[in-house]
């Protein structure tokens, strides 16, 4: 599903919006629980040290310290999103569930079909009547309907919001002679990735492999391929296996680029063994904090001729809460984290474009730091080319994101095709999904 013109631009107004409204302070009718004592509530996520980990522990302690009647924990869920659903799986089944989590835009529908949420205007209407516009008054509705399922039913709220860039390393380009602004189409990536193999003996380019497959969808969609069509899997057209090919091809007999873990990839960027890297734009703080070399970040490249497709990365907050206590937990808790300073904060430490529509230009938000950092001009220059991230149908969802993974691995070890894997794989998914 695409998204469409207006939504975009509603993102790229958001984050020019030179409206400034009333924070969001913590108001709210949550009562300590009988005892006395705070209520106790669970905020999973996925966030890795090197992802946003340690603002996640600061946000948490900074909510913590400020409210009398709730404490958080927060879990970290290896594995991304598809990690954080399969936790979430065996918690149901042990009838527990966290409060807050993160769900993934590409598990919106498994998540809506499979689990018990409640909706956030649902608890407001309920307990807070203070906070009844809230939604309206923060939020542009073409944002918000990207944590709507496909019955436009209201899931949860738009958190972080991100697209792939291409990360570089301009020594690293000067040494080997090449432009040091990066490529701008995929084949040109692909001669700069060779180039840097030859000249200076180490890797030229490394593509993100955590547990999904956004990255992969983002190089297929942009050479003409759709992961889904008509409710059904059609990533393995000529677009798409062809796209893969010279991904592949690097790899596999090139050697210019490389096939490891995402963490292993990002960091032998960071440590300038490889000259680009193709990654979320929410690694920006742990490049920047890590590179000593003159990094840089880029729009992520497009084939030649043809329109970037890239996935809108990130996650939406759903409210799990079960008991009335931890649902009231539930929202002043999400009300923190979406204040004016709580998103700001969100941004400066990960990199995710902020989904509040008044947060870029308030002077207690982002104001300044948009203006200083250039690395976030690369993602928010590029928002028209953003498509909401395919969100397989049914109950397929958990076990479609496998097979992509397990397809990538043995395409990019050499031990299948790209048109074998990516056709056969296809047709394995079209099965689950009948």
């Amino acid at each position: 599903m695409i998204m469409k013109k207006s939504m975009v631009k509603g993102i790229c107004l958001g984050l020019v919006s030179m409206l400034l409204l009333a924070g969001c302070g913590s108001q709210n009718s949550t009562a300590p629980a009988a005892d006395g004592k705070k209520v106790r509530i669970e905020y999973w996520h996925v966030n890795a040290e090197t992802q946003g980990g340690k603002t996640v522990e600061q946000l948490v302690k900074d909510f913590n310290a400020q409210s009398k009647t709730v404490e958080v924990v927060a879990r970290y869920n290896p594995d991304m999103y598809k990690g954080l659903m399969q936790n979430l799986q065996a918690e149901a089944a042990t009838e527990k569930s966290p409060a807050v989590v993160q769900i993934g835009w590409a598990f919106l529908d498994y998540f809506s079909n499979n689990f018990r949420y409640v909706a956030p205007q649902t608890i407001i209407d309920a307990h807070f009547p203070q906070d009844k516009t809230f939604l309206q008054d923060h939020f542009l509705p073409n944002v918000m309907g990207l944590a709507k399922n496909s019955r436009s039913s209201q899931v949860g709220l738009p958190y972080s919001l991100s697209t792939p860039v291409l990360y570089i390393n301009r020594d690293l380009l000067r040494q080997a002679g090449l432009d040091e602004n990066g490529p701008k189409t995929w084949e040109e990536l692909i001669k700069f990735a060779n180039t840097i193999k030859a000249k200076t003996g180490k890797y030229g380019f490394y593509m993100q492999e955590p547990a999904d497959n956004w990255a992969q969808q983002a190089l297929m969609e942009s050479n003409g391929a759709r992961m889904m069509t008509n409710g059904k899997a059609s990533f393995a057209s000529d677009e798409g296996i062809r796209a893969y090919e010279a991904y592949a091809d690097m790899v596999v007999n090139q050697k210019s680029a490389l096939h490891i873990s995402w963490g292993e990839g990002v960091q032998s960027f960071i440590d300038g063994n490889v000259g680009m890297l193709y990654t979320t734009i929410a690694q920006r703080a742990n490049v920047q904090k890590g590179a000593t070399f003159d990094a840089a970040a880029v729009s992520s490249p497009a084939w030649q001729g043809k329109a970037k497709r890239l996935p809108a990365g990130g996650c939406f907050l759903a409210i799990t809460a079960q008991t009335e206590a931890e649902q009231k937990a539930a929202w002043e808790f999400t009300k923190f984290l979406y204040s004016v300073e709580s998103m700001a904060a969100w941004t400066k430490g990960t990199g995710y474009v902020p989904p509040r529509k008044d947060v870029a230009e308030a002077e207690n938000g982002l104001k300044s730091f948009l203006a200083e950092n250039k690395m976030m001009a690369a993602a928010t220059s590029q928002m028209d080319g953003v498509v909401s991230w395919t969100s397989f149908p049914g109950d397929a969802g958990l076990q479609a994101e496998q097979l992509l993974l397990d397809v990538r691995d043995r395409i990019l070890s050499g031990s299948i095709s790209a048109r074998e894997g990516l056709t056969q794989t296809q047709t394995k998914i079209n099965e689950l999904l009948k």
